[in-house]
């Protein structure tokens, strides 16, 4: 028996793994971006991270906000769990290495009887004629039974890897969510804060208009002017008054969605109002090659070929006979004291192969299924490394372009201000109408507005390429001996 199970271990150890072995496939990867020849980064020394990619903004109560994203989220707690299921189901996988142990002890009791018993003369018992009279009888059986699928075509090992980079997906998917519930959130933290600025630049310019509405006020009242230039301004007042009033609906839809990103309900998350940044630091994109390493979309669609890739082998390994090995032994005797004598011991071994002869082509089909879902698994991958390319390129592109909107909206604001405070003094002499101080006054505002919105894009993609760069995620987080269940979740 010791020598069948040596020719057995030795037979598994000497089994081929059946189906092609995985090599990630190329994937376009351009030696530069095309935006970095007339990009640059606006504030260098802000541009490093100090630690979670949105320190970068120094805003305590962004940090506080994203922070809770990690622990909350019901969506990243969703991925989570369904990354416990994927290591939960390598460790599935693994359990086929192993044999199948099982323990059995039974009792068994038995006995007959019939006919009557008869007291003799001479006090002895003894059975009356026709009758018979058993005496009872019990026996002890312990066996154990080993059952064993050794892996000899690698059917098993293809599954475990297959499971293995499918937890790995799980993991990348897990990182994904979070980026971009963190992303998410700082986009609408950036529209908040663009809302609160868009309040005191309306509050700002209320002041400025009761000044004007002053003026012509006390212009009227000396007789200088008509009063239509007093119920002009008027309307004009109360006009962006209405306007400053509705500022606050669209701020709390923004409060609730950071609210629900949060994973808390609008009524527990109150933001208090404060300035838009200023300053927009940007992460240096770095080399494209790079961006392959550091996008946890690109490394779950990575490690989705190497789990299609596996499952090829899977199916290729169904062309072979499955073989299972049993062996059932124990001891059968009694009494109990006696039972683990030798002469009591049973034991059978028994190996089957079953090939099947005939399937109606039904393997080669699944074989050519599982080549084709890697082929798919292959596209998938590619294009999603040219999405994230023309991801960052888009984000480059905007911060570029809009940092020199900024700039000539900064000249524009200057220069329509100046227009403003000249037109009015000319009012105040007399020397031009009132309509031509409200023209100035809209047009600052509008170019107020502009400004505004400008830097409010410029923020929104500065977040748009840190999440296009990955967030400072890289595959180095990946789980590789798949130990922990959450390896990503502090």
């Amino acid at each position: 028996m010791r020598y069948a199970w040596t020719c057995i271990v030795c037979l598994t150890m000497a089994g081929c793994t059946v189906g092609p072995d995985y090599k990630r496939p190329e994937a376009a990867s351009p030696p530069a971006f095309k935006e970095l020849a007339g990009w640059k980064i606006a504030q260098p020394a802000d541009a490093m991270q100090k630690g979670e990619w949105w320190s970068i903004y120094h805003d305590p109560e962004l940090d506080r906000l994203i922070r809770m994203v990690n622990v909350s989220n019901q969506t990243v707690k969703e991925f989570e769990a369904q990354y416990r299921n994927a290591v939960a189901l390598v460790a599935e996988a693994r359990a086929g290495y192993f044999p199948t142990i099982s323990l059995t002890p039974t009792v068994i009791h038995s006995g007959s009887g019939g006919g009557s018993a008869v007291q003799t003369s001479a006090g002895s018992q003894v059975i009356s004629a026709g009758s018979s009279h058993a005496p009872n009888n019990t026996e002890y059986n312990i066996s154990g039974a080993v059952d064993w699928s050794p892996d000899i075509w690698g059917k098993i090992r293809r599954t475990v890897e297959s499971n293995k980079a499918a937890a790995q997906v799980s993991a990348a998917d897990l990182a994904n969510a979070q980026l971009s519930a963190q992303a998410t959130l700082a986009t609408d933290y950036f529209d908040l804060r663009a809302e609160d600025a868009l309040t005191d630049l309306l509050t700002e310019t209320v002041a400025a208009y009761q000044k004007a509405l002053d003026i012509t006020q006390n212009q009227y009242k000396a007789g200088t002017t008509a009063s239509i230039d007093y119920v002009t301004a008027l309307a004009q007042l109360q006009s962006i008054q209405a306007e400053l009033v509705g500022v606050g609906v669209q701020r709390q839809q923004f409060e609730h969605a950071i609210a629900m990103l949060t994973g808390h309900a609008p009524a527990d998350i109150t933001i208090a109002p404060a300035p838009l940044a200023t300053a927009v630091p940007v992460i240096p994109p770095g080399l494209p090659s790079a961006l392959l390493e550091r996008r946890p979309d690109i490394a779950a669609a990575e490690r989705t070929m190497q789990e299609e890739n596996a499952l090829i082998g899977v199916q290729i390994a169904a062309y072979y006979p499955d073989i299972s090995l049993s062996v059932v032994g124990g001891f059968v005797g009694t009494p109990l004291s006696q039972l683990f004598r030798t002469s009591n011991e049973i034991w059978n071994m028994t190996a089957t192969g079953t090939q099947t002869l005939f399937e109606g082509g039904l393997r080669t089909a699944s074989v050519n299924a599982a080549r084709a879902t890697y082929d798919s698994a292959v596209a998938t991958y590619r294009q999603t490394v040219l999405t994230a390319f023309q991801g960052v390129e888009d984000s480059l592109s905007s911060l570029r372009i809009l940092e020199l909107q900024h700039q000539a909206g900064t000249t524009a604001v200057a220069s329509a201000q100046k227009a403003v405070d000249a037109t009015l003094n000319q009012y105040k002499a007399g020397t031009v109408p009132y309509t031509s101080v409200i023209t100035e006054q809209e047009l600052l505002l509008s170019d107020q507005q502009t400004l505004l919105g400008v830097q409010q894009s410029r923020l929104v993609a500065s977040v748009a390429l840190v999440e296009a760069l990955g967030g400072g995620w890289t595959t180095a987080d990946l789980p590789q001996k798949i130990k922990t269940p959450n390896p990503l979740l502090p």
